[in-house]
């Protein structure tokens, strides 16, 4: 699967999503099997850009090829100028939000609020299309409400005018993430473009991947939730794509690894306070899929330290990872 001139690795990709798809979790997704992983969404004016939030999104140092910003906003030409600023920053992809389903988002006539005017979307892509060096993709749903699924006019008319690359989520923007995902208008976007369409919704597990790609024809998937606190996704995920050979979940002292590597890393990247911070959400998720393991300490989720968190984290996946390896 290609974007632009770039190969990926596999043809996974890791949603976008505000507050979790940071440069830590994105590197460690794709260390996982990942083959492309876009930041957080930023907001196409670069008057904002100052605030510390914005630098960090921003922020694509030591990343895997390609390196991707996505980008948000309602007005072409400054989105035009924010794709041009990023490619210069080295942004490899520029990806446009038309997806984001947040009413703070869609108030602001931005993210999946776009599909309802087409004319809208089509002065953006041409404006971002001749402003960018790098190659630009796009994430959208398939439409503003079940009256007016429009995926399939949004889908050729980027083609036409050079996107290299899109992603649907399978829902309305009235769906938010309620019901189940609509894999049938997926494959009706499939059926009318050449480019590569990423599938995303509701693909929770390898079989799950695979039989998304049978029905819709998609080059490959895009995978959000199902990642929080189970980044190996992406290696299962790739495996079974490959052999057809369903693979289990790493072993619990390869989880402890990871666990702990990501929880340094968010360290590193935000500084001790908020790293601690965000590490509880993650710390959180990870909990969940800890087989056999008792639940987390409510020390470690209220650690105020990074030392701290770190030990307690520690001792608390030496003690799961020797509980399972005894059990075993």
């Amino acid at each position: 699967m290609r974007i632009g001139g770039y190969e990926l690795a596999a043809p996974l990709a890791l949603a976008p999503m505000a507050g979790v798809s940071d440069r830590p979790f994105r590197t460690l997704c794709r260390a996982m099997g990942a083959g492309i992983a876009a930041s957080e969404m930023v907001t196409a004016d670069p008057r904002l850009w100052h605030t510390g939030k914005s630098r960090r999104r921003l922020d694509l140092e030591g990343e895997p090829e390609p390196r991707v910003v996505q980008v948000a906003g309602a007005e072409p030409g400054m989105l035009a100028e924010a794709a041009r600023l990023n490619a210069e920053r080295g942004a490899q992809v520029i990806d446009i939000n038309m997806g984001c389903p947040a009413k703070k988002v869609c108030n602001r006539a931005a993210g999946s609020a776009l599909l309802r005017d087409e004319q809208l979307v089509r002065r953006i892509l041409e404006a971002v299309l001749a402003a960018s060096t790098v190659p630009v993709t796009l994430k959208i749903r398939t439409g503003w409400d079940a009256a007016s699924r429009n995926a399939v006019n949004i889908a050729r008319m980027a083609e036409d005018i050079g996107v290299a690359g899109l992603a649907v989520h399978g829902r309305t923007r009235a769906d938010m993430f309620r019901g189940d995902a609509e894999y049938e208008t997926i494959a009706e976007v499939v059926r009318n473009v050449s480019i590569p369409v990423f599938a995303n919704g509701d693909i929770d597990s390898p079989r799950k991947a695979a039989e998304v790609l049978r029905s819709t024809g998609a080059a490959g998937v895009m995978i959000g939730r199902a990642a929080h606190g189970r980044p190996w996704i992406f290696r299962q995920v790739k495996s079974y794509l490959a052999t057809g050979v369903a693979v289990g979940p790493p072993s619990a002292r390869e989880v402890r690894d990871i666990i702990i590597g990501h929880l340094e890393s968010l360290h590193a990247f935000y500084g001790e306070e908020l790293g601690v911070r965000i590490a509880r959400k993650h710390l959180g998720w990870y909990g969940r899929h800890l087989d056999g393991a008792p639940r987390l300490p409510s020390r470690l989720l209220t650690a105020a330290h990074a030392a701290e968190q770190l030990e307690l984290a520690s001792a608390f996946l030496d003690g799961a990872a020797h509980g399972v390896d005894r059990a075993a």
